[in-house]
């Protein structure tokens, strides 16, 4: 991340947005967010292309990481190193006694841009980056950029919405989330400088709920 970019991320942080209402959503979810989501079809695609494409023992951060499935369960059982990182300190513990071979951190997004985690060959960030407000997503894509080695990958997946900051019900409380139309998720990514190697998408809705299917875009990215 160049020093104009670090200023303007540091400067989205001290807008005082405030994620605790966020993280405790996911603390209270709990145990019934992968009840909610017992599939992830998708998700378990990404995660494959990811584990197949880096060499073996390759370092991957798992950002926003949940409970640890099936994200690093599935990259650990492929071989690799997995670091993750989430706000919610309930979807943590849960995350430690999935993945008891992966590291796991408490900590905002934002917080990475310090570079304390080293850097990685290959990085996920499935649905994670959702959760922020539109403005700072390049950001944040530029930031996960910075902590890919030359050549790195990046799976990531979004909901497709042309929304920013939106207030919405799940799974019993209010979470805050921001999208792209695809062409526009297209260009934001191309625009943080990286290639768009894969892409695919489905409907997706939770499990015993009457909300109707979302769209879920999953992109292989490469660091250009």
């Amino acid at each position: 991340m160049s020093g104009d970019d670090q200023r303007d991320y540091d400067g989205y942080a001290r807008l005082g947005l405030d994620r605790s209402g966020q993280a405790e959503a996911f603390d209270a979810i709990g145990n019934r967010y992968d009840e909610a989501f017992p599939h992830k079809e998708g998700q378990l695609a990404a995660g494959a292309w990811l584990a197949e494409s880096l060499p073996p023992g390759s370092r991957v951060l798992d950002v926003g990481c949940g409970t640890g499935l099936p994200t690093a369960r599935q990259l650990i059982d492929a071989g690799h190193e997995v670091t993750g990182i989430d706000l919610s300190h309930g979807m943590l513990e849960l995350a430690r006694a999935n993945v008891p071979e992966a590291t796991f951190h408490a900590g905002d997004l934002a917080g990475l841009r310090d570079g304390r985690l080293g850097t990685f060959d290959g990085v996920t960030a499935f649905f994670a980056l959702l959760m922020l407000p539109r403005p700072e997503i390049p950001y944040a894509l530029r930031m996960l950029h910075g902590l890919l080695r030359p050549g790195g990958l990046l799976a990531l997946s979004m909901v497709e919405a042309d929304v920013d900051d939106f207030s919405m019900p799940f799974l019993g409380h209010t979470i805050r989330v921001s999208g792209y139309l695809r062409d526009e998720l297209r260009q934001v990514v191309r625009d943080a400088g990286f290639d768009i190697a894969g892409e695919s998408s489905l409907a997706y809705a939770p499990a015993s709920t009457d909300v109707p299917p979302e769209i879920q875009i999953f992109l292989n990215l490469r660091r250009a």
